[in-house]
């Protein structure tokens, strides 16, 4: 996500506290924070599909291969 659109969720988070939001600026900060929680799950799902699990008999389980890629989010 672009560092512009944080910075947009932050300055409507602030402007919500001091004086409140417009309706256009509710769908908007709404909008904007459904972006920011898909890029975070993205990111998560990348980097756990990353992870190996070394088992007790020696064997590597990759957790990517194993339960990777359902993009259940």
């Amino acid at each position: 996500m672009e560092q512009e659109k944080i910075d947009r969720i932050n300055a409507l988070y602030k402007k919500s506290k001091a004086e409140g939001l417009t309706q256009e600026e509710r769908k908007e900060q709404a909008v904007l924070r459904g972006e920011y929680i898909a890029a975070i799950r993205s990111n998560l799902r990348g980097q756990l599909n990353q992870i190996s699990i070394l088992e007790t008999d020696g064997s590597v389980t990759d957790l990517g291969e194993k339960y990777g890629n359902k993009g259940t989010h």
